[in-house]
């Protein structure tokens, strides 16, 4: 038997359960605005997003787990030889011993059925259990947990427990869509005198990897559970459809808590419900629940949830009467063991001016990731620093005949005197991308590979790699960004220095060119008045970002635009997040980027 009604359901668990906490279903429910076409306030939901139909592995979004990176926008599993290799040792459901649950969990990503039941060695003798007890149904009871260090199963404890475990207890019960309520209620019935507090993130495949902790029991009230079925389920005039097929109530949908499951109603947030109090809203659009807020793990792609907390108190330590296991921690550990990366950091920061065409002088260090190439007798274009031998600029400044005749010069300022800290290599290899449409601009993107200087190195003193965006959320229209490079001013006067200015960035620049602005390839920025602009001989440089931890992101490269320094023309850029991929294939992943790896 799987799920009863909902009227009959509700009848069950109050007679039963003496007290029931269950909200009845004859009752008033308030009238709510008009809804998007997934049935949510417009107020709080972004139907564009929606469209693109976001999960938990969307890395577009969110993090990918330790054992999984990001190819395509999409978590995908890694192998398992490619976890870490030291770790805690763990037991699957299967009865097979890996070395670390990273392992583990990689293999169970490639293979669901090998699930995590315990830390340490599969000695045959596994304990884990969970099961619900009181309605006689397989989908509908309080929760009962057995685990290896107690010698009996315990109650779960009412404190703390929602859709985030609920979701995991009923994924672990093989309901795919995990719960539809969280009941809990009195028992005086029953003679226990402690519960078992159970937190998980929601990302869990089962509750064996939540971390645990024995409570009392005073008020004898216990944690039920009401497993998923869309018999049961809300109505799809009234609920928010999940990406997952899952419905929930409309209400629920970004509250920073994870009801449907896949996440999906959290990733498309203009707001939060609850926000400054239960839930956090990250600037890439996402709602995650304010206890992850200065908790010392970024979990905003932006790292909002982690900036400004000074004299915020990290995580908490594990209560005295915690159980041994907490694979939570181990995941963080995990993360910790992956590779790390130093971009878009310089350690002299020039103050911000208003007022590259109405731009100020550069100084020596200000912007470290920018590169003059030279061709000729005269700088044609820039190009940025990525890392390594790599240099990135736009496909319409380079062409692959004529790649050793290019002078990739770094910390140069003045091309007319050039100051002492001028650096310059010669170019090994030019990479044009193979769908760069000269007519069209459509993707203007080309990389450099510079010659070693040395026997293995062909880094430049001075320069400091822009680091690459994966997400094309990480900033949105109007964030103020920093253009540079030696392009021409108003009125088609020759520059000299290298200059910089700000700019914001512009959503829907259709508008401003009809026909030739292809939004997934190219972004444009600009100013209100147009006073600020990249102009020719710009092209190649960068339009780099920062956020909110300082940390600099080569945003776009300057391709193309119209009448330089008006308003109604802004500069039209190549949108680098869109070819991630692209460049990571060239380069190496591991090069430019620490996530999602």
């Amino acid at each position: 038997m799987r799920l009863l009604p909902v009227a009959l359901l509700l009848l069950c668990l109050c007679a039963s359960f003496c007290t029931s906490h269950y909200r009845k279903e004859n009752e008033k429910k308030p009238e709510l605005p008009p809804a998007s076409d997934a049935g949510v306030s417009r107020d709080l939901v972004d139907a564009k997003c929606l469209a693109e139909r976001h999960t938990h592995h969307s890395c577009d979004k969110v993090f990918c787990q330790p054992w999984q990176r990001c190819i395509g926008g999409t978590c995908l599993c890694k192998l398992p030889y490619q976890c870490p290799k030291n770790g805690t040792r763990v037991c699957a459901s299967s009865g097979r011993s890996f070395l670390t649950y990273c392992q583990l969990k990689s293999f169970e990503c490639l293979q669901p059925d090998a699930k995590f039941l315990k830390s340490g060695e599969c000695t045959g003798h596994e304990k884990f259990d969970i099961s619900l007890q009181y309605e006689g149904t397989d989908s509908v009871g309080l929760l009962r947990v057995r685990l290896e260090a107690l010698e009996e199963s315990m109650y779960v404890c009412k404190d703390g427990w929602s859709m985030t475990q609920a979701n995991v207890a009923c994924l672990d019960l093989g309901y795919p869509l995990g719960a539809l309520d969280t009941p809990h209620a009195t028992r005086p019935d029953i003679e226990a005198t402690e519960c078992l507090h159970v937190s998980c993130r929601g990302t869990e495949t089962s509750l064996a990897e939540c971390t645990f902790a024995r409570r009392r029991a005073d008020a004898q009230e216990f944690a039920g559970v009401v497993c998923y079925s869309h018999a049961a389920a809300p109505p799809a005039e009234k609920a928010f459809q999940c990406v997952n097929g899952k419905r929930v109530p409309r209400g629920k949908a970004c509250d920073g808590v994870n009801d449907c499951g896949d996440q999906s109603d959290e990733l498309c947030c203009t707001g939060c419900q609850g926000a400054g109090s239960t839930s956090f809203h990250c600037r890439s659009g996402v709602c995650i629940p304010w206890r992850y807020r200065c908790d010392g793990e970024r979990d905003c792609i932006t790292g909002d949830d982690e900036a400004h907390c000074e004299g915020a108190e990290h995580h908490v330590a594990r209560e005295p009467n915690s159980l041994p296991l907490d694979m939570d921690t181990e995941r963080k550990r995990i993360k910790s063991l992956l590779p790390t990366l130093s971009c878009g950091v310089k350690q002299q920061v020039h103050s911000r001016r208003r007022r590259v065409v109405g731009g100020h002088p550069a100084h020596v260090g200000d912007f470290p990731w920018q590169v003059a190439i030279r061709y000729g007798e005269g700088i044609n274009c820039g190009g940025i620093y990525i890392g390594g031998c790599w240099v990135v600029t736009a496909a319409h400044c380079v062409r692959v005949s004529k790649m050793h005749q290019y002078q990739i010069f770094s910390s140069l300022i003045s091309w007319v005197k050039p100051n002492s800290e001028v650096q310059y290599r010669l170019v090994n290899k030019v990479i044009i991308h193979e769908n760069y449409n000269g007519s069209t601009y459509q993707n203007d993107i080309a990389l450099l590979e510079l010659k070693k200087a040395g026997i293995n190195s062909c880094e430049m003193p001075g320069s400091v790699p822009a680091c690459l965006p994966w997400s094309p959320y990480l900033f949105q229209p109007n964030h103020k960004c920093i253009i540079s490079g030696w392009g021409r001013e108003k009125g088609n006067l020759k520059v000299f220095s290298l200059k910089w200015g700000e700019v914001h960035l512009i959503g829907n620049c259709s508008q401003f060119y009809p026909g030739r602005y292809f939004e997934k390839e190219m972004l444009c920025a600009g100013t209100n008045d147009g006073s600020i602009d990249a102009c020719k001989g710009d092209s190649g440089g960068p339009l780099v970002c920062q956020d909110v931890n300082n940390v600099t992101y080569l945003w776009g490269i300057v391709s193309w635009g119209e009448s330089c320094g008006k308003p109604e023309f802004p500069g039209v850029y190549t949108k680098v997040s869109n070819y991630f991929d692209w460049i990571g294939r060239h380069v190496g992943r591991s090069l430019i980027s620490q996530y999602n790896l």
